[in-house]
């Protein structure tokens, strides 16, 4: 769209805001704004003439970036219809913060870090910063600066002019003639900054807003210096040109307190979204930033004193102004360098950590804006709130983000702009989502034997988007625009709208996710399926019955196997099972209903493997009950004398294989194993383990497969709907590369307890088998997913078989697992009509029913880059990036695959920062907002045991982690890649909420206090050294902290409100996750602190990986080398 025409401005965003009329206001500090004409900003929060926003609600971008609306500005009331976030214009910051005091939503969009900079705070700069009149004077503004923080800010107004972002009106001018809001607001990253030195003596040469009215884009750090004079009013900062940032900056979302020197307006409250980047300390006040002058090396004298009204906001997320503290220095002396400096630099130069955008306070952010609306999914191209906020979903014709959640929800019209941006388009897929018990299931429909109405040409299934014609008797197919007649039993009136008069009655019609019952043309051989069945199949080796295990499977199975999944009503489950035992030869029972007690067939021919009994192996588990019971009982006394280590695993498979064939069904095999298969048997394998080869391009090896054996027997598993889910007991190297195949290739899960020891790993893994048997499964599995002409699913992740390019086929899906897929351009899209995806699942439930499920997902085009950066989710696109890099280790040395990452987010970044950013000085790291935790994430990525292990990490942990990784949703990614931390000590007794969050590192640990850390594959609970008694007396029943037992696996039961509380926590996070966490308790100097620093991710780690703060410099430094 041009970016001169005028936007057209929906309600949401058109209406003036009670207070804030057009932008020509005079509430900028009380004084009309100068330079600005009154026509020509939109009305408050109307969108900015030169950019086109999208529809409200439509692709919303994330509209209040973060996650629940905000709350409407000071009066306005939203028109009815829209959702509330689509109160601010897509990405846009909303504009104008709304009252001084609400929540703003994420921070605006681009962030800009300075690394090098101050470490004040700032605050965000909003895209177009504000336009304001410039500062009267330099002096004026560096005040008013000063009291900026670097974190968005939120309350302060989001800056104002041109963006669209009106100043807040109840923010009063800070000094006299500037207002502070607008510019605060953002600029202040540099003001906060160091402020520019207002006079050479003073200043601390760090960054300054770029004029002062200029526009600075959205988060940055600018490093301009104040002298210059205010751009014309219409300079450059009309929409035309920086076009994209329009929507950019959200403000951040809480407001702080007032500094005492200013208003509300600037503090930022959210996190700081720019940091500097060392920018070249600019030292007088006139200079442009040019190349460092090597004056003033020391901490510039501040340029305010700090305020003592900041107070650190929210989890340390921007702490106080920096400015003159003893530890950091307001600028960066001498040149910056980033990465790694050259020796220590003075502790004077540390960028500060508080000043760059914390994952904390977007999450907290996002909860508090978007967590206590219901997302409504009736509009195209939204973006959810995030994975950490807690919100209910109404369905209205998109698939929940439960089910689909993609890395950007506005999508570049034309393969180019793709390529440009390096944004990746993927969906990550969960197909069986489990849902809170306040939203309804799909719901299932049933065509009779017709079937479902399909597009002739594509097949696309009937959905909301198909359009009806010709009164009803035809579709237009959304996806392939082929005409298909209606069939005449499905046949309807149109309404005067076009809509057919049953449209609220069809599930199909009105939402985004539903199920079709499949009639016998879409079963195996024409006809429909047989119940699945379940085989147990148990290691008795020496290792396995020594450890208990063998004992501790068969007294639990007794009690589980009446937990089998059913359909909803039925009385008892339609799913039979089977038992085997197996060492070096496979022993089969005959568990008949008829017998008085269970028969054993011994197999021990294992190169031919069969099947020695068809009738009495898969058995209805009422009917055979007490043999059953009989048979848990003899198998531990059977083995209890076995002096036999040599094990085979692959014959086990097969065996499990040919019983599912011989019966007919499809089914699961759930297999105990404790170690490497080296009896002669196929499959055999051998140690391979070999440390030396990290680091060296043999490395992939590792986590290959020894041998085709297992992914042969993979694709006749797939064929026949046998799932494998692998329950693993090493003592020892294992290769999980090799004998996990077979379960991934299924679709089956690997679940691994390193050093099995009843007394501690008990609880953890019997849970982990309850859950495992109970949930809900779809087997004998087929996913395709169809998109509108344009593009084109072509690549997939995740934990499957294709035997072509567009069927992913699993023998098993559960609830936990996810696809993921990428899609390319094959063609141009259209802004108007947008872009359909439509995933069908064909599978069969746990009752032998064959069903279909479908959900449909439209997204938004744009021929603006701006626009794609305003609707991108960072949650999402750490999630591909993370499965796409433990795809690349299997061929590729990982030192490529880590580079590699790195790249790919400089060019997206460096593509924002030239194509939408305002211009801006190369000292200043510029974010979009809703991509500023792209580098901690990304880092936190490059840092993982798969592609920068430590030494303590073993081969089978990579490659179990790599495969797990590449199933798991994006809330599981989120906490696993930036675990959860926790302090217990601000737990509230009284209150069922957790206590806030803090970051992840370990300067943010008090000796005094004990916190709790969650990743979803293990809790660790941190003691303290100097943690009071009486708390340690409460939480573990001893009286100091020397008898604190580092052994412990659960916490002791004691009636206190403490101990409730933290416990309740712990149990509180187990349920959220679909693996049951391994409980560490971890006192401070203890030898195991070692392995819980591993997870402070925002600290350098032991294996070399980069802090937080030291890779943002990287990174501004290679985006800087590409935009040069």
């Amino acid at each position: 769209m041009s970016v001169n025409q005028q936007a057209h401005t929906g309600p949401p965003y058109g209406q003036p805001q009670p207070g804030y009329q057009g932008y020509q206001q005079p509430v900028y500090g009380g004084q009309p704004l100068p330079g600005v004409p009154q026509s020509q900003y939109g009305a408050y929060n109307g969108p900015m003439p030169g950019y086109q926003q999208p529809v409200p609600p439509q692709g919303s971008s994330r509209a209040p970036p973060t996650s629940g609306p905000p709350p409407p500005a000071s009066g306005a009331s939203l028109p009815s219809g829209h959702l509330a976030y689509s109160q601010f214009g897509h990405g846009d910051v909303q504009n104008g913060i709304p009252a001084s005091a609400a929540p703003m939503q994420r921070p605006p969009a681009s962030q800009l870090f300075l690394p090098g900079s101050a470490p004040t705070p700032v605050s965000q700069t909003s895209t177009f910063q504000q336009y304001g009149p410039p500062p009267a004077s330099v002096q004026q503004l560096s005040n008013h600066m000063a009291g900026m923080t670097v974190g968005s800010t939120t309350a302060s107004a989001p800056p104002p002019a041109g963006l669209g972002y009106g100043p807040p009106t109840s923010v009063p001018p800070v000094s006299g003639s500037f207002s502070a809001t607008g510019s605060s607001l953002y600029t202040p990253y540099t003001a906060s900054q160091g402020s520019p030195p207002t006079s050479v003596s003073q200043g601390l040469p760090l960054a300054q807003p770029p004029f002062p009215g200029q526009p600075v884009s959205t988060q940055r750090l600018s490093t301009q210096v104040p002298g210059f004079a205010p751009p014309p009013s219409s300079t450059g900062i009309g929409p035309s040109s920086y076009p994209p940032t329009t929507g950019a900056p959200r403000p951040p979302t809480m407001p702080g307190p007032p500094l005492p020197g200013q208003t509300v307006a600037g503090p930022p409250t959210s996190q700081p979204n720019h940091v500097s980047s060392p920018p070249p300390p600019t030292t007088m006040s006139g200079l442009h930033p040019g190349p460092p002058m090597s004056g003033l090396h020391g901490p510039p004298p501040p340029t305010h004193p700090p305020q003592p009204g900041y107070q650190m906001q929210q989890n340390g997320s921007f702490g106080q102004m920096r400015g003159p503290q003893p530890n950091y220095g307001g600028a960066y002396p001498g040149t910056p360098n980033y990465g790694s400096q050259p020796g220590p630099p003075p502790p004077s130069k540390r960028l500060d950590p508080d000043s760059i955008p914390s994952p904390i306070q977007v999450i907290e952010d996002d909860r508090s804006n978007r967590g206590s609306e219901p997302f409504v999914t009736g509009v195209r191209g939204q973006v959810p709130p995030l994975v950490t906020t807690n919100f209910l979903v109404k369905d209205q014709g998109n698939a929940s983000p439960r089910y689909i959640r993609c890395t950007s929800y506005n999508i570049p019209c034309t393969s180019d702009m793709a390529k440009q941006s390096q944004v990746p388009l993927a969906a990550v897929i969960k197909p069986l989502a489990t849902l809170p018990p306040e939203e309804t299931l799909p719901y299932l429909v049933d065509h009779g034997e017709s079937g479902p109405v399909r597009c002739n040409r594509c097949k696309a299934y009937m959905c909301p988007f198909m359009q009806f014609i010709e009164g009803g008797r035809r579709f237009q197919c959304c996806f392939c625009s082929c005409v298909t007649e209606v069939p005449p039993q499905y046949f309807q009136h149109l309404d005067h709208t076009g809509k057919r008069v049953d449209f609220y009655d069809r599930p199909e019609l009105s939402l985004g996710s539903y199920e079709f019952l499949a009639t016998v043309d879409y079963c195996k051989n024409n006809k429909f399926p047989s119940p699945p069945a379940f085989i147990f199949m148990i290691d008795v080796s020496y290792n396995a019955v020594k450890s208990g295990l063998v004992r501790l499977i068969c007294e639990e199975l007794k009690s589980l196997l009446d937990y089998l999944p059913r359909e909803g009503n039925m009385e008892e489950s339609a799913i039979r099972v089977g038992f085997v035992t197996y060492n070096k030869v496979l022993h089969f029972y005959n568990v008949k209903s008829s017998l008085a007690q269970p028969q054993m067939m011994v197999v021990s021919d294992v190169a031919d493997m069969f099947v020695p009994l068809l009738d009495g192996f898969l058995v209805n588990v009422n009917e055979s009950r007490t043999v059953i019971a009989s048979l848990l009982d003899q198998i531990p006394e059977m083995f209890a004398d076995t002096r036999e280590t040599e094990i085979v695993f692959a014959p086990v498979i097969q065996a499990g294989l040919e019983a599912l064939k011989a019966a007919e069904c499809a089914g699961k095999l759930f297999i105990f194993h404790t170690s490497l298969p080296i009896a002669e048997a196929p499959g055999k394998l051998k140690n391979r383990d070999d440390k030396k080869l990290i680091n060296t391009d043999k490395e992939k090896t590792l986590f290959q497969p020894q041998t085709s054996f297992y992914n042969n027997l993979a694709k006749d598993c797939v064929a026949q709907g046998c799932c494998v889910d692998l329950f693993l007991f090493p003592n020892q190297y294992l290769d999980v590369a090799t004998l996990g195949v077979v379960t991934y290739q299924t679709g089956g899960s690997i679940y691994k307890y390193a050093y099995f020891q009843l007394e501690t790993d008990q609880d953890r893994f019997l849970n982990d088998l309850r859950r495992d048997v109970q949930k809900e499964v779809g087997f004998d599995a087929v996913m395709r997913v169809r998109t509108s002409t344009g593009i084109r699913a072509t690549d997939f992740f995740g934990a499957f078989y294709m035997s072509n390019t567009t069927d992913v086929e699993m023998a098993g899906l559960d609830c936990d697992k996810t696809i993921t897929v990428e899609f390319k351009h094959d063609d141009k899209l259209n802004e108007d009509s947008g872009a359909l995806l439509q995933c069908a699942l064909l599978y069969t439930s746990c009752a032998g029913q064959r069903r279909l499920r479908i959900h449909n997902l439209s997204l938004n085009c744009c021929t603006q880059l701006a626009d794609l950066y305003r609707n991108c989710e960072t949650d999402t696109l750490i999630n591909y990036l993370a499965k796409y890099a433990y795809r690349g280790v299997l061929g590729s040395p990982v030192k490529t695959v880590r580079d590699a990452l790195i790249n790919q987010c400089a060019q997206i970044l460096a593509c924002y920062r030239k194509n939408c950013a305002s211009p801006s000085s190369a000292g200043q790291l510029i974010l979009p907002e809703c991509m500023k935790l792209l580098p901690v994430y990304l880092n936190c990525v490059l840092k993982s045991d798969v592609l920068q292990p430590g030494p303590e990490v073993t081969t089978d942990d990579r490659a179990y982690i790599r495969q797990l990784v590449t199933s798991m949703d994006v809330a599981e990614t989120n906490v696993f890649f930036y675990p959860r931390l926790l302090p217990l000590n601000k737990a509230d007794v009284d209150s069922d909420s957790l206590p806030a969050a803090i970051r992840n590192s370990e300067e943010r640990l008090s000796k005094g206090d004990m916190y709790l850390l969650e990743n979803g594959l293990n809790i660790f609970v941190w003691v303290g050294v100097n943690v009071q008694q009486g708390l340690i007396q409460n939480l573990f029943g001893v009286s100091s902290f020397s008898q604190i037992s580092n052994t412990l696996s659960t916490l002791p039961v004691l009636e206190n409100p403490f101990s409730k509380k933290v416990r309740s926590i712990v149990d509180m996070l187990q349920v959220q996750r679909s693996r049951h966490m391994k409980l560490i308790i971890v006192k401070q100097e203890d030898k195991l602190e070692m392995l819980f620093k591993h997870f402070l991710v925002e600290d350098k780690s032991l294996s070399g990986g980069a802090s937080y703060v030291d890779f943002l410099c990287h990174m501004h430094k290679e985006i800087r080398q590409l935009l040069s």
